[in-house]
């Protein structure tokens, strides 16, 4: 006999429903804006340079701003035990769009990269896609075996082979960032599920000199590297972007020198409206600017990791720590490359960065997480 609670699949419902996270909510509202004002203010240049219109990226991160706080609304409404019951479909959809992207004349090939497949006229990134999915299928997987997560045979071993299965695609891109985004999430939900940590242990192990050979393969990885050891050493090739991203984190100071009055950003900068904004950030609002940002983001973080454990059930426990991971994951890679803490790789800071792609999905994220805040347990 099946309980009040249950579906005719198994799947539990969720308790009755309240209002959602409000802090959470007023973050991502924060950041959101936080996030269009700067893409603004740094691209104003580059877009007058490149297209004759200094609000062209503007304009484009605003239509794309509403339509995921709209997705973020939506997803907050659809109860979260629906994407567990539709995971692998979702799964098998984002790797579908991801193996697209790898085709020649489909997937959109810049700077040596396939990353994006044109649907009309947008420029979709499937990865970002295949992040968020993931996370719902392990959550998924991890919650119907319980019992056998302490084995690695039968409960680390299996849903690994998927993962590495996506990983290669992304490497195959290539894009380094994204795969050592999705391994680091992996491995906390690993833990947050209940696998032994000398099983994890032995994973990093094995994981350490694959990372080393990707990135030794490549010539242009491993000039990044070594430009993160001693920028200086090349500081017109490999370690230009650092240097630049440098000085205008001191040039910054306290205060900084004032939203817009930006000089990196006139051309002296790469991807100063993209994966370097930080740096635009700290340069034109300083210390305390920055600082601000970073609050945010521990705010978003302290909420969303509350969110799993006042969770109802394990499942919505280990979504919300997946997602909350993968996009605090985000943000210290991004933080630590810009701040040369660590090698620059390419990946956005979410919510900030410009590009359509992965602000439509952490923004959908934070619409699973609103919608288990809404189960959640209230002091």
């Amino acid at each position: 006999m099946k309980s009040a609670g249950s579906s005719s699949r198994g799947i539990p419902k969720p308790r009755s429903k309240q209002a959602p996270d409000f802090i959470l909510l007023l973050t991502v509202f924060a950041l959101v804006g936080f996030g269009v004002v700067m893409v603004s203010s740094s691209s104003s240049y580059s877009a007058l340079v490149r297209f004759g219109d200094s609000l062209y990226y503007l304009k484009r991160q605003g239509l794309w701003a509403v339509a995921g706080l709209a997705s973020m609304l939506l997803v907050q409404k659809i109860d979260y035990w629906v994407f567990r019951r539709h995971a692998r479909l979702f799964l098998v959809l984002a790797l579908v769009l991801l193996a697209l992207s790898l085709i020649p004349g489909v997937g959109v090939e810049a700077r040596g990269s396939r990353r994006s497949i044109v649907v009309g006229p947008l420029s979709v990134s499937p990865a970002e896609l295949v992040k968020l999915c993931l996370v719902i299928y392990l959550a998924h997987t991890f919650c119907r075996v319980p019992q056998k997560m302490k084995s690695f045979l039968f409960g680390v071993l299996p849903p690994l082979v998927v993962v590495g299965a996506a990983v290669a695609m992304v490497m195959l891109q290539p894009d380094l960032g994204t795969a050592l985004t999705i391994a680091g999430t992996v491995l906390i939900l690993l833990y947050a599920a209940g696998a032994r940590v000398i099983h994890l242990l032995l994973l990093m192990a094995v994981a350490a000199p694959a990372v080393y050979y990707l990135i030794m393969a490549e010539p242009y990885r491993y000039r990044r590297f070594v430009a993160f050891l001693n920028p200086w050493a090349d500081p017109l090739g490999a370690g230009f972007h650092i240097i630049q991203s440098l000085y205008a984190l001191g040039s910054g100071r306290l205060l900084g020198v004032g939203l817009g009055g930006s000089h990196q950003k006139f051309l002296h900068l790469p991807e100063q409206h993209t994966d370097f904004i930080f740096a635009i950030v700290g340069e034109e609002l300083g210390f305390v600017g920055s600082g601000l940002l970073l609050i945010l983001f521990l705010i978003f973080a302290w909420r969303g990791f509350s969110i799993a454990a006042h969770a109802p059930d394990r499942f919505s426990t280990l979504l919300a720590t997946g997602i909350t991971v993968m996009i605090v994951l985000q943000v210290v890679i991004n933080v630590g490359v810009v701040t040369s803490v660590m090698p620059v790789t390419g990946i956005p800071l979410p919510f900030i960065s410009y590009g359509g792609s992965s602000l439509l999905v952490v923004l959908a994220s934070a619409g699973i997480l609103l919608n288990i805040s809404s189960y959640c347990e209230r002091a």
